[in-house]
């Protein structure tokens, strides 16, 4: 199967539209239209119902759209290596979201350069979330990222496991408080990551964060390890007793053969070792 019948098709997914489609493509309806037909010839499937005023996915053109984005998604990514890879001195892109290493970044960026596989290291501050994007397109070569993150095409190996903390305004209510759960919050189990993603949102970097929990307009729940490293006015933190456990990995693209990255991840999961970080088991 090549890949521009899949670029149509993903196209026309997303449009819902031969005509919108087409001019995003800066093709005709009717090359468009034929390239559908072929590709639906070719997998023995319909991929799309079509009429006169609408077209829809079928339940194959359901299957086929994330895996006919990944497909391509992988293609783009291979190429980005590839261009990488030729480039004048190898180098490892590490994506790192800014004080999301639970403070194992510079320990393990040590632990590496001792390996003779080592190569220079290319730090990668990105934002909440992006690491996965960044290593599924091949901008990065692997990443440190605090679960749940979109594992899809991904290999990892978790590094460390911490209990969370809520972070509070001194003035807040539950800051006199010796400890949380999360009903006082106002959460459950099942709706604390919703509720980490919606918090999160709210600032850029943990910096920012912090300066809305001193105003008294957010109260993010944290790796425990936050609280030691990042000590403020205004700020207090509250172990949560029953949320779920921040656990940090690191990721890599599950079709890396790179060497580098192989000993990059060696030196993580020492570091993390040599900690006791990890979970027991």
């Amino acid at each position: 199967m090549e890949s521009r019948p899949l670029r149509y098709f993903v196209a026309v997914a997303e449009e819902l539209n031969f005509t919108r489609a087409a001019q995003r493509l800066g093709i005709s309806a009717p090359p468009l239209s034929r390239a559908i037909r072929a590709l639906e010839e070719e997998l023995g499937a319909a991929l799309l119902e079509r009429t006169t005023h609408s077209v829809t996915l079928t339940p194959a053109g359901e299957v086929l759209l994330p895996e006919a984005r990944f497909a391509l998604e992988a293609l783009e990514a291979a190429g980005r290596r590839a261009r990488r890879a030729a480039a004048a001195g190898p180098k490892l892109e590490l994506a790192v979201k800014a004080d999301g290493d639970g403070g194992l970044l510079e320990p393990i960026l040590a632990r590496y350069a001792a390996d003779p596989a080592a190569v220079p290291v290319s730090v990668r501050l990105c934002a909440w979330h992006e690491q996965s994007r960044l290593l599924r397109r091949g901008e990065a070569d692997a990443a440190l990222v605090y679960e749940p993150y979109d594992r899809v095409g991904l290999d990892a190996e978790e590094l460390a496991v911490e209990p969370r903390v809520a972070a509070l305004a001194t003035r807040h209510p539950l800051a006199g408080r010796a400890g949380l759960c999360l009903a006082d919050l106002g959460l459950r189990a099942d709706t604390v990551y919703a509720y980490l993603d919606a918090v999160r949102g709210r600032g850029a970097d943990l910096a920012q964060l912090l300066t809305l929990v001193a105003l008294g307009e957010a109260v993010p729940l944290l790796p425990a390890s936050v609280a030691g490293r990042y000590p403020r006015p205004g700020v207090v933190y509250r172990p949560v007793r029953d949320a779920p456990p921040a656990v940090l990995a690191v990721a890599w693209p599950q079709q890396s053969r790179s060497t580098a990255t192989a000993a990059l991840v060696r030196a993580a999961v020492a570091v993390a070792d040599e900690r006791g970080a990890r979970a027991a088991g």
